[in-house]
């Protein structure tokens, strides 16, 4: 399995100059082969254009410098960029052309299966890399012993600071998913409560309030700087700081949730959402912004993956609409957070009731069998609050009747 290992690095001031001195040929080598592949007729294989970069060698001194994977790379980052438009195309979506990457848009260098080292010198962990030398990193976590180091990206974060990024291949048992899951879990995604799950747990989401006042203050601070002045760049930083440390803890809490329901249970079924699409959708875009619903997915499809959990998105079309114990379709505006079915009267809370449409889906798409421990059923009454803790009681009847048929046929 391939995962992503992040590590900080604390490069001396002169080796610092070199790795932006190293970023910024990559750039100018990007522009390049972007308007190489602009005013062809027709565009070149990719590993035509690298077989080029010995010639570009010959006049433009700098990319001797280079290590030569780096400016492999390069040219593989322009081709996978239009590869990317070509696929949003092919989508529907509306598309223009490659744009030429100033400075602040272009970070990084990646260094693939050769021309870097990890090191212990004089009891400390150095990164190696070929044509710049070795810097100090933060080793907070072992890479596992089974794994291959496959490639190392360096990058400079808009705080300033430097980050490699090791993407390792992991040799391991592959763990088979269990063909009649003992636990299984339905969960519904929102704004109010972060993840309602079918075991009548209501995860509150982070509340972010203060580091968001923190950073409107320094964004406004900003915004009274002359720009491109030393001031204007010293609170550019800060801004950035401010990002930064949002993104922190909401991955934090993004990879603590994802973990626990990949590791307690054997089935996860979710709603298959276009994340990108609903952000796009006007009104409380912040808000879905944050939420992250697409980063958590994902983060969830891969533990699951990693600890032999069946992990399976279902079609989300009519999941709040649709009774969990008839099936009969109820339309109901936003603001009215109770379903109460108008045709066999089963009550509870809207996004419980969604979750578990979504698990009963689930277990359809994938066909598997249930175990005959079924999960807590969900009935709240109409005038019950929400909370972050297990919100309902066991005794509902008529979900586990409707279950045990949906996961039979």
């Amino acid at each position: 399995m391939q995962y992503n290992y992040k590590y900080r690095l604390n490069p001396t001031e002169d080796v610092a100059e070199t790795l932006l001195h190293h970023v910024d040929t990559c750039r100018q080598l990007y522009n390049h082969v972007l308007h190489l592949l602009n005013e062809a007729d027709t565009i070149p294989a990719r590993y035509e254009v690298q077989g080029r970069l010995p010639d570009l060698k010959s006049w433009w001194t700098d990319l001797g410098g280079v290590h030569s994977k780096v400016l492999q790379m390069v040219v593989k980052r322009v081709y996978d960029n239009l590869s990317t438009l070509k696929a949003q195309k092919e989508n529907g979506r509306t598309v223009g052309m490659l744009k030429w990457k100033p400075p602040r848009e272009y970070r990084s260098l990646t260094y693939n299966q050769t021309g870097f080292k990890l090191k212990n010198t004089s009891g400390r962990p150095t990164l190696w890399l070929s044509k710049i030398g070795e810097i100090p990193i933060q080793f907070h976590r072992d890479i596992p012993e089974n794994a291959t180091i496959k490639q190392v990206t360096v990058k400079q974060e808009p705080t300033g600071g430097w980050y490699a990024t090791f993407g390792i291949d992991v040799d391991e048992a592959t763990t088979e998913k269990p063909e009649k899951p003992e636990q299984v879990v339905g969960i519904d995604v929102g704004i109010l409560k972060y993840a309602h799950d079918t075991d009548g747990y209501a995860i509150e989401g982070p509340d972010f309030s203060e580091e968001r006042e923190r950073l409107e203050r320094v964004q406004r601070d900003l915004s009274r700087k002359e720009r491109g002045s030393a001031n204007w760049k010293k609170q550019r930083r800060v801004v950035a700081e401010c990002h930064a440390d949002l993104k922190r803890k909401r991955r934090d809490f993004l990879h603590k949730l994802s973990n626990y329901y990949a590791t307690e249970y054997d089935l996860v079924a979710v709603e298959d959402l276009d994340a990108k699409g609903l952000v796009e959708l006007p009104g409380n875009s912040r808000n879905r912004a944050g939420a992250a619903w697409g980063t958590f997915l994902r983060m969830l499809k891969y533990k699951c993956e990693r600890e032999g959990t069946h992990f399976v998105a279902v079609d989300p079309k009519d999941t709040t609409k649709e009774c969990a114990s008839c099936g009969v379709k109820t339309d109901k505006p936003l603001w009215v957070r109770e379903h109460s079915c108008p045709s066999c009267g089963f009550e509870a809370d809207r996004d419980a009731n969604a979750a578990w449409n979504i698990l009963s889906r689930g277990l359809e798409d994938v066909g598997v069998g249930y175990s005959e421990s079924t999960p807590v059923e969900t009935a709240l009454p109409v005038d019950t609050p929400v909370s972050a803790k297990r919100v309902v009681e066991t005794g509902s009847p008529t979900l586990k009747e409707r279950t045990a048929s949906a996961v039979s046929e």
